[in-house]
């Protein structure tokens, strides 16, 4: 059976914290806030459980779960190199609302789908996120909704979603900016936006020095 933590009430948010750190690393389903939405998690190094997230949503092996991370040291073993542009970016804009596509060290242990060697990674701006990554360590997680209707921008709206697929629900109130984070692709050798959103091209321009146009698909 589900349940649901009120994470502005102190006590509820330990519990929470633990039961939801408990399910992700016993092979469950969580639903957690993030400074963007709210985002459907599991252990990303457990197959069956990215399974599990790919079914919740109805969503097919060709759409891969992104990955989360608590802090910014963790990409250095889960990509290939990590580019000067990759540095910069997450220097300036994580944790917060900006995605990298990246190539994935080879020898990794998981499975998010058919990625073609990339991997979408992205540190949130959401403390009780980051509690739970740096418990857990990196984690698959997707926009908490059914695919193909509006991702969820509170814990009950994706509980109205998702129903009894997740085990745990981390209540953090309504999404801050209730907007995607924005997906930089940075696997060809000039990095390219492949959705703009919490972060602007003008903001991703200005950090590494070109302009925002030549970043637009």
């Amino acid at each position: 059976m589900s349940t649901t933590f009120d994470c502005s009430n102190p006590g509820s948010r330990s519990a929470g914290l633990r039961a939801a750190v408990g399910a992700a690393k016993g092979g469950r389903l969580i639903v957690m806030p993030t400074d963007t939405l709210y985002g459907i998690g599991c252990d990303a190094f457990d197959s069956e459980s990215v399974n599990s997230l790919l079914a919740a949503k109805g969503r097919g092996r060709d759409m891969p779960v992104p990955v989360l991370v608590g802090s910014w040291t963790t990409i250095d073993g889960l990509v290939l190199s990590v580019s000067p542009t990759a540095r910069e970016l997450t220097r300036a804009f994580w944790p917060g609302g900006l995605s990298l596509v990246v190539h994935q060290a080879p020898s990794l242990a998981w499975d998010l789908g058919d990625t073609r060697g990339t991997v979408m990674l992205r540190m949130p701006l959401h403390p009780v996120a980051i509690d739970v990554l740096r418990e857990v360590g990196p984690m698959a997680v997707s926009s908490a909704n059914i695919s193909g209707r509006p991702p969820a921008t509170t814990a009950e709206q994706a509980r109205e979603q998702l129903g009894e697929s997740v085990a745990v629900y981390l209540d953090g109130g309504p999404a801050a900016k209730a907007v995607p984070s924005t997906i930089v692709d940075l696997t060809d050798v000039a990095p390219k936006i492949l959705r703009e959103g919490a972060i602007s091209a003008e903001e991703i321009a200005e950090v590494i020095g070109t302009d925002a146009e030549s970043l637009r698909v």
